[in-house]
């Protein structure tokens, strides 16, 4: 999954030009046709499906180090995002995290409503430590949190979401929602705006 920084760029590009064009729509309904083009193909990138999902009792470590039970994460009514990364990619993994900082902007005052989760699926390398030190560039809260266990949990975590690809150089960029408890879980496939993802979150009534 190791690109060229060049390429990484260009998704940096996708990404925050189709959230600048997603403000911009709901700043002005009368936009130039070329704007409404633009973001009609940025939306089409992604695959949304819906499914359930049974997150499994597994220990977890947090980046601040707490040990937690997995299933716990999501004893909530908020709505809950999650992702797949490991702080090594330099392909789609920064373009994931980056799309969930600008969520949280996007939320503003309502952050707090809302948990992210970020999974790492390289926890060789991936310490409570080095967890640490990625959240902090992307100036994640305590609403965010990002985890980690032994290769057997994450592997398991992995399958319980259907995103398990052998190993992390195959992984593909996934983000998943949950807007309610007794909601199923919206699976999106490929990269997503944050605009895109608070609509989802919206849509569903959980804000």
């Amino acid at each position: 999954m190791r690109l060229a920084f060049p390429v990484l760029g260009a998704f940096v590009g996708l990404v925050f030009a189709s959230n600048n064009m997603a403000a911009s729509n709901d700043a002005d309904p009368h936009q130039h046709h070329q704007h409404h083009e633009h973001h009609q193909a940025a939306a089409a990138a992604y695959n949304r499906t819906v499914a359930n999902y049974a997150v499994p009792a597994i220990p977890v470590v947090t980046s601040d180090g707490r040990r937690l039970v997995a299933s716990d994460l999501f004893k909530t009514n908020k709505p809950v995002l999650v992702n797949f990364i490991f702080t090594s990619c330099t392909s789609v993994c920064p373009v994931m995290s980056a799309t969930f900082a600008q969520l949280r902007e996007k939320l503003g005052p309502k952050r707090a409503d809302v948990e992210l989760v970020s999974i790492s699926i390289d926890p060789e390398q991936d310490t409570p430590a080095r967890l640490r030190e990625y959240a902090q560039k992307f100036k994640a809260d305590p609403h965010w949190r990002f985890i980690t266990g032994t290769a057997e949990d994450m592997i398991a975590l992995q399958k319980a979401f259907g995103a398990f690809r052998g190993n992390k150089n195959n992984h593909i960029p996934l983000t998943y929602i949950r807007v309610t408890p007794k909601s199923q879980w919206v699976r999106v496939e490929g990269l997503v705006s944050a605009e895109s993802l608070r609509r989802e979150v919206y849509s569903k009534g959980g804000m």
